[in-house]
């Protein structure tokens, strides 16, 4: 079968689904299999970099941060 009608077959029993469950699952593997690769993105420059460190350290003094465990609680 070529790679034409497999996608055919595939929309077509895509459209039978009725679990939003599973939908959700297509839409994050679709948006994962097309997000730009790593080979896509520049480069930041030296400057950049500081400037996100600055920004991060000052938002640990601040208090804008996460916990370990509250990350992993959040992805559970």
């Amino acid at each position: 079968m070529d790679l034409q009608s497999r996608k055919i077959e595939f929309v077509q029993e895509f459209l039978k689904l009725q679990s939003e469950e599973v939908i959700s699952s297509f839409e994050k593997l679709l948006e994962k299999q097309t997000a730009p690769s790593e080979k896509e993105f520049e480069p930041m420059s030296v400057e950049e970099l500081n400037d996100r460190i600055d920004q991060s350290e000052n938002d640990f003094k601040n208090g804008r941060f996460k916990t370990h465990s509250e990350i992993i609680a959040k992805y559970r």
